[in-house]
């Protein structure tokens, strides 16, 4: 399946969910922005009395946003790696949510999962800080046909975890 879920509206308009507006993030703080949404779902993590409950059935339990962020990061730092080292390559596809099923994220170990984060999270974060300036206007295609370069590649990518984030703290507060 390619990646059918088709989120780059984002980058044209605010998220009425999260509240993250794209335009409004520069380049040089996609890096930052990128941590604090991960040091953010980190801490969700530590509760360990709802990480794994499913606010809803068909809505993942915060491990399992977990473990997508994680394999978002992966992912993204492979594709960000493409578009500096070829020109206009294509990604292959990705379907998240046979991922999900494959990789059974509603199993995995909470303490390996925060690691996987902490360093995956920061990998690619370090990776946009080295980003250099004459590097933003590279392009990526997207299997579906999108077209990125490194810039709204980054901005685009800044909504994934923060969304997450919101996600988990809604899931945390229908639990509550």
């Amino acid at each position: 399946m390619a990646d059918a879920k088709d989120w780059t509206w984002v980058l044209e308009r605010r998220c009425p969910e999260c509240g993250f507006d794209a335009r409004s993030l520069d380049r040089t703080d996609i890096a930052d922005a990128l941590r604090r949404a991960n040091d953010r779902l980190i801490t969700l993590l530590g509760d360990v009395g709802l990480v794994d409950r499913r606010p809803d059935p068909g809505v993942w339990s915060a491990l399992e946003y977990g473990c997508h962020v994680r394999d978002v990061h992966r992912l993204f730092l492979s594709r960000l790696q493409l578009m500096l080292d070829q020109d206009a390559p294509r990604f292959a596809n990705w379907d998240q949510d046979a991922t999900a099923a494959e990789s059974h994220y509603d199993e995995a170990d909470r303490s390996e999962l925060v690691v996987a984060l902490a360093t995956d999270g920061e990998a690619l974060a370090a990776a946009f800080d080295a980003v250099g300036d004459d590097h933003w206007e590279r392009t990526g295609l997207r299997s579906d046909g999108a077209l990125f370069n490194v810039e709204s590649f980054g901005r685009y990518l800044v909504h994934d975890p923060t969304h997450h984030v919101w996600d988990v703290e809604e899931g945390y507060r229908r639990l509550r």
